[in-house]
């Protein structure tokens, strides 16, 4: 990204970020620096939003350590290493701090074995084993493919799968050496990346299950614990995934996969649901105890020509960071794990495959010589999602809530006055211990703005279970009092009338279930 393009998107969004004249030609002194911990700063000039519920402010959220986290529903892309696209080194120390613990990658077998049966692990090595000091979980793809062999398949995007003898040869021993030299440090595999990326023909549902097969029954040769991500589907083509799971079902191999992961990019983070329901139903169809998995999404902070999907938008680092914490909340709601694209822009070059640009939909933005700038809005909101949520908290099943399609749909535990024009996505969960609640709340009837209209409901919880429920814009992190005379108390059901919501999700929250 230019400066020149750097100015317009800061003047654009009106941001108060000051930034030194010489930070795009020199590489900053240390990356860490780069976290701004101030909660005035993360909630007031960092994260500018023109929202505000015109409450007393108790408080800014503080973000958690990854390390700090047991676990969680998140996953934080940290792909395209194995094709230079991006550089480890800078945004290393970004990410204990974001608080996911799990970090999406590819391998690189063309990066690794550049003549045959010769393997230079040390490229790999620091990052893996780097990872695994900061205790960070890589989940390790094992392509893509290796032009050494003959029919090697390819090494980027829309790219072919291994295809002749010599080559399927190769990629098993490949496969089995990675596994091997991993195996303490890598606990959670994938196989191949988008195999119906632009809908090519070369890849085939039949061979792309092959391939799965003979992967994952290498993997778990070696590693019999590991957990293992088929399909990896680039958008959801039913037809698609019906012929590979039935291949895989019927050679009896099902019981290989953990999960099966979708990447389904949509400008609404919150449209595609009906869609994964399908996707699930055709699982169920063939294994109905394999998950599905969310295996990669993400917005750009700014749109334009080639910018990868869903480019073609008036994005914003504000609409960015919407999306992605109504990505992540929406996953949660749905019991889906969930991956994040990505840690950091990524420097595409001519020959990186379809996209030739700077992908901006990582939330850190980077330079053309691939160093960390400065964490974006979404960093700093995603991790306040992450400081709230984890494992500990307990999805309400019975919630008045007609997009889940795991729930059993119930008006007993929620009723809220949305009007006839608003259409809001509404998830509650509750602490395991103390059973103290958290419900998320937001607009999900349109792409995220890049401008903040609240509108005000009456919100009803029944059997609601508060010692002081707070409100929490997740966007600035920014923990509000609700007021005395806006909370009308009856036996167990409290009602907040005129709660400001808008296009980002508000929690109204148990106070013990935060840290500010």
């Amino acid at each position: 990204m230019g400066y020149g393009c750097l100015r317009k998107l800061m003047h654009t969004n009106r941001f108060y970020i000051a930034l030194l004249s010489g930070m795009l030609l020199t590489a900053p002194v240390s990356v860490a620096q780069r976290i701004d911990t101030t909660a005035d700063q993360r909630s007031g000039v960092l994260v500018k939003t023109t929202f505000s519920p015109g409450w007393k402010r108790l408080g800014t959220l503080k973000p958690r350590p990854a390390t700090a986290i047991k676990s969680s529903n998140w996953i934080i892309g940290c792909e395209t290493l194995d094709r230079d696209l991006t550089d480890y080194e800078q945004y290393k120390t970004y990410l204990v701090p974001l608080g996911i613990r799990r970090l999406r990658m590819q391998a690189g077998w063309a990066k690794t074995e550049k003549v045959k049966g010769v393997y230079d692990w040390a490229w790999l090595d620091k990052i893996i084993d780097d990872a695994a000091a900061r205790g960070l979980e890589p989940w390790l793809e094992t392509g893509y493919g290796n032009p050494i062999y003959e029919g090697g398949g390819g090494i980027n995007l829309s790219a072919g799968i291994p295809t002749s003898p010599e080559a399927l040869r190769a990629w098993d021993k490949w496969v089995a050496a990675l596994v091997d030299r991993y195996k303490t440090k890598v606990r959670e595999w994938e196989v191949w990346n988008e195999p119906n990326f632009g809908d090519n023909e070369f890849n085939t549902p039949e061979l792309v299950a092959d391939l799965n097969i003979r992967t994952a029954e290498i993997i778990k040769r070696i590693q019999p614990t590991a957990k293992i991500s088929g399909l990896a589907m680039g958008h959801i083509d039913l037809k698609y995934a019906d012929t590979f799971f039935k291949t895989i079902h019927q050679q009896g191999k099902m019981n290989l996969f953990d999960n099966m992961t979708y990447h389904d990019y949509v400008y609404n983070p919150d449209s595609n649901y009906d869609r994964v329901a399908d996707l699930r139903r055709v699982l169920d169809k063939y294994a109905p105890n394999v998950k599905l998995r969310q295996g990669e999404n993400g917005s750009p902070s700014l749109g334009g020509p080639n910018r990868g999907a869903i480019g073609d938008y008036d994005w914003s680092e504000l609409s960015q960071a919407k999306w992605n914490i109504r990505r992540m909340l929406g996953d949660l709601g749905h019991d889906i794990e969930s991956s994040i694209l990505g840690i950091i822009e990524m420097n595409y070059g001519k020959t990186s495959g379809p996209i030739t640009r700077m992908n901006v939909k990582g939330i850190i933005q980077s330079d053309s010589l691939k160093r960390a700038v400065r964490p974006k809005m979404a960093y700093y909101a995603m991790q306040n999602v992450a400081s709230v949520f984890d494992n500990e908290l307990v999805r309400i099943k019975n919630l008045h809530d007609t997009h889940n399609i795991n729930a059993t749909v119930s008006a007993d535990e929620i009723k809220y006055n949305k009007g006839t024009d608003r259409s809001l996505s509404v998830y509650g969960y509750a602490h395991k211990t103390t059973q103290k609640q958290v419900f998320t709340i937001w607009m999900d009837e349109a792409i995220p703005t890049n401008t903040n209209q609240p509108k005000n409901i009456n919100f009803t919880l029944l059997n609601a279970r508060f010692d002081q429920p707070v409100y929490v814009d997740l966007l600035t992190g920014a923990v509000y009092e609700i007021p005395d005379d806006q909370i009308l108390k009856k036996g167990r059901n409290l009602t907040f009338k005129n709660l400001p919501v808008y296009d980002s999700p508000v929690l109204i929250a148990d106070k013990s279930l935060l840290t500010f």
